[in-house]
């Protein structure tokens, strides 16, 4: 159960526009440097690793992709599917 919310969390987060969250990052990390024992203080420092998160990922993909562009022999081969064949039985 545990796992299935943080993979639904993360499909959220995933769908949010970047730029749209670099807007929210000052605005968190003013409330975050603003320490308080409040319930809301804890979620301003979890919304601001989200968004940080967010570029961290965006920033990671970009240079792979680039690196790609560059390079397209060094792109990881796909490793076979094991186990048995996808197979039908036709009549």
């Amino acid at each position: 159960m545990l796992e299935s919310t943080l993979e639904k969390m993360a499909e959220k987060i995933l769908s949010l526009d970047e730029a749209s969250l670099t807007g929210l990052l000052e605005k968190y990390k003013a409330r975050m440097e603003n320490f308080d024992t409040s319930q809301e203080w804890e979620k301003a420092v979890i919304v601001f690793f989200i968004i940080n998160s967010v570029r961290a990922k965006n920033h990671i993909f970009n240079e792979k992709v680039v690196a790609l562009q560059k390079n397209p022999e060094s792109a990881p081969a796909k490793p076979p599917k094991k186990g048995k064949p996808d197979l039908r039985l036709v009549k």
